[in-house]
C-alpha cells in the first residue's frame, strides 16, 4: 500500500537534520555554549535547531534561488537554526538561574 506522506519529503527532512546538526555542533563544541556538558545537551540543541531551521524560511522568506536543496532555502534555514539554538540555550540558562536564585532567597 502506497499511502501519501503527511508533512515534508524525506530529502527536505534530511537537509534540515544535517543543517541543524552542524549548527548544534558549532554551538555545543565550537563555541561551548551548552545546555549541559553531556551529549543530551547537544541533542537538545539539535532538536531546537531543527525547529528553527524548519521555521526559518517561513519567517525570513525565500532567499537566493541558487541555494536551495530539497525544497529548503538554505540561508534562511541556517539563520533560523542559529537563532533557535541560541534562544533555546539562553532561555534554559535563564530559567536555571532564576530557579537557583529563588532557592537562595528563600533561606
Amino acid at each position: 500500500m502506497n499511502a501519501p506522506m503527511i508533512g515534508m519529503p524525506f530529502l527536505s527532512f534530511l537537509v534540515l537534520l544535517v543543517l541543524s546538526a552542524i549548527v548544534a555542533a558549532l554551538f555545543h563544541w565550537g563555541f561551548r555554549y551548552r545546555l549541559t556538558s553531556a551529549i543530551d545537551g547537544f541533542i537538545g540543541q539539535w532538536v531546537v535547531a531543527w525547529v528553527g531551521a524548519w521555521l526559518g524560511p517561513a519567517v525570513l522568506g525565500h532567499w537566493f534561488d541558487s541555494a536551495v536543496l530539497g525544497n529548503i532555502y538554505l540561508i534562511p534555514a541556517f539563520i533560523g537554526s542559529i537563532a533557535a539554538a541560541f534562544s533555546g540555550t539562553l532561555n534554559a540558562k535563564l530559567v536555571t538561574g532564576i530557579v537557583q536564585n529563588k532557592g537562595r532567597s528563600s533561606e
